[in-house]
């Protein structure tokens, strides 16, 4: 699978991966038989039919979702992007992983991936309620933190790299009380970890001050919750 070279590089065999899912501008340099072509989460374009509300939430997907690229054959890859840290989380059969779309550097093409609300990612979230409504309702508090609606949602057995600003931080979660994550700082979060997006004050105030403390995110569950050592958005 992925293979760290150094904190910002990796490397993968992709004939043995399977397949190399990365994003559009990731790949340094490679050497051996590889082929690149376009790819797309399921779910992530703005193709979605129905109303304006479905049209909505699949322009919302396709606007933060990153581009992304296949790679296929048989050679060795090599992946970074914008001398940012990187952090290679290896997969579990029954383990999920929720990333910011704009903190994934690459997963094995196996894994299945889809596009979640992160407001309430396995929960009932953060007062907005569950599917499309709950995640329209979510948009405020998607612009208040700096962080999108939308996350991507990977599961199955494989490997995937994430991306952060100044290192990381692996937080375990699990007993009765959360952990409590800056919405900014939040990279991903794996396991059986559910997250669920909260005001820490008047939407008013938090509105006025435009911080990112104005909402946490609440963590619970069992699992690895991973922050990166800045607010930076990527």
């Amino acid at each position: 699978m992925f293979e760290k070279v150094n904190s910002k590089v990796v490397k993968v065999d992709v004939g043995q991966a399977g397949g190399v899912v990365a994003r559009t501008g990731a790949m340094l340099f490679y050497q051996g038989q590889v082929a690149f072509a376009p790819h797309q989460i399921p779910g992530a374009g703005p193709g979605m039919g129905g109303g304006g509300l479905m049209r909505m939430a699949g322009a919302m997907m396709a606007g933060e979702h990153e581009r992304t690229m296949l790679a296929r054959g048989n050679g060795t890859v090599h992946y970074g992007f914008a001398g940012l840290e990187v952090q290679v989380v290896q997969m579990q059969p029954g383990a999920v992983l929720r990333v910011e779309a704009s903190r994934l550097l690459a997963n094995t093409a196996g894994l299945q991936a889809s596009v979640v609300s992160v407001a309430s990612s396995g929960g009932g979230g953060g007062g907005g309620g569950g599917g499309l409504m709950g995640a329209l309702r979510g948009a405020a508090a998607g612009v208040v933190t700096g962080q999108g609606m939308f996350t991507t949602q990977l599961s199955g057995q494989g490997a995937a790299v994430l991306l952060a600003h100044g290192g990381f931080l692996e937080l375990q979660v699990g007993g009765p009380n959360p952990v409590v994550v800056d919405p900014q700082a939040f990279v991903a979060a794996y396991g059986n970890v559910q997250t669920e997006l909260k005001s820490a004050m008047g939407w008013r105030d938090a509105v006025g001050r435009g911080a990112g403390e104005a909402m946490q995110l609440h963590c619970h569950g069992q699992g690895v919750v991973y922050v990166q050592a800045s607010e930076e958005k990527l």
